[in-house]
């Protein structure tokens, strides 16, 4: 019997889950056995998980799963060094050479264990079968927004948290933009998922917003157009061939630019699209300056979906149930192309 094991999140501001009651009762009835952790944090109440009849385990006891579980969390893990002897399936942000990435596949490579990287849970044609993009656009785009309107104000922005739902959400935006004019954005990456919540966002708030995707950017650059909007909203993963939007030469460049929204927030890759910053923000302090005359901000935080942790967990789970009701043959599909991956990482 495949045992799937929940982990609690470790991260501060996590609050999302990548499975619902609702899908723990399906996985049982498929045959699974399900470990849920407690959470004091999580979005998603325990009573809905123990009404299932799964096993509950303390919060953080993952170490000490059966070592034939499976555990199954979202983002990383402590990083304390210790092998990792587990299957664990994870964002594990490791496969662009990212330090904290290879330090992370040092410990799976010790340990024994395997990582099946979420980012890379694909279908035959390639298509990633589950992803929290939509959301994270969505989420992006008000923190974009709540910089902007800061700035506008002559300050900075200040922490974010948790929002209970999506109306609150652009309730707590109104009010920020009370008395102010809607700036313009451009969303490159605009067909995707990511862009699209971005975009949602935008209408949402009255903002007047450029679409941009593959077509446009397809020459390779410079592309002024993004200098010529008050926001620019960066949905595109980095990855080799991807073009510079926002190169070095943009903080004293003449520009209407004042908030970028690096919403893929990958600073630390080589092929990073946007050239002005090299480190990730948070939610205790949203908003990097890098730039006085005049005023440039970038906001780059990659757990943004967990602004929203209901709506993003549900929709992320209901995407992913399929492939873990798969979990029982780890060496095909979904979870054979990941392995394969993660071999040819740890194995060249």
């Amino acid at each position: 019997m495949t045992h799937i094991w929940v982990r609690a999140e470790q991260r501060p501001n996590e609050e999302r889950v990548g499975v619902t009651p609702a899908g723990v009762a399906a996985l049982m009835a498929a045959g699974f056995a399900v470990t849920v952790e407690e959470s004091a944090v999580r979005a998603i109440p325990i009573a809905g998980y123990r009404a299932t009849g799964c096993a509950i385990a303390p919060a953080n006891s993952w170490p000490d799963a059966p070592r034939d579980a499976i555990i199954f969390g979202l983002k990383e893990l402590p990083e304390d060094g210790t092998p990792l002897p587990h299957r664990h399936i994870l964002f594990g942000h490791a496969y662009k050479g990212q330090p904290s990435g290879q330090a992370l596949l040092a410990r799976f490579k010790a340990g024994g264990g395997t990582l099946y990287d979420i980012e890379y849970l694909v279908d035959d044609a390639g298509r990633r079968v589950a992803a929290f993009g939509y959301w994270a656009g969505y989420a992006g785009a008000a923190v974009a927004l709540k910089c902007w309107a800061a700035q506008a104000r002559g300050g900075v922005a200040g922490p974010v948290a948790t929002y209970a739902g999506r109306a609150a959400l652009l309730a707590d935006l109104a009010q920020d933009m009370a008395g102010l004019d809607a700036p313009r954005a451009l969303v490159i990456g605009a067909l995707g998922r990511v862009g699209t919540g971005a975009a949602d966002l935008c209408a949402a708030m009255g903002m007047a917003v450029t679409k941009w995707d593959m077509a446009e950017t397809a020459q390779g650059g410079p592309f002024p157009q993004v200098l010529a909007h008050e926001i620019f909203l960066n949905c595109i993963l980095a990855q080799p061939g991807c073009p510079v939007f926002v190169p070095q030469s943009a903080l004293t460049a003449p520009r209407a630019l004042r908030v970028i929204g690096d919403i893929a927030c990958d600073p630390t890759s080589d092929f990073s699209p946007i050239k002005v910053y090299d480190s990730a923000t948070d939610w205790a302090a949203p908003a990097l300056r890098v730039a006085d005359d005049p005023v440039l901000d970038v906001t780059a935080i990659d757990n943004l979906p967990s602004l929203l942790p209901v709506e993003s967990s549900e929709d992320f789970a209901g995407l992913l149930l399929p492939s873990l009701l798969a979990l029982d043959d780890l060496d095909a599909g979904v979870w054979g192309r990941a392995k394969a991956l993660f071999d040819q990482h740890t194995h060249p």
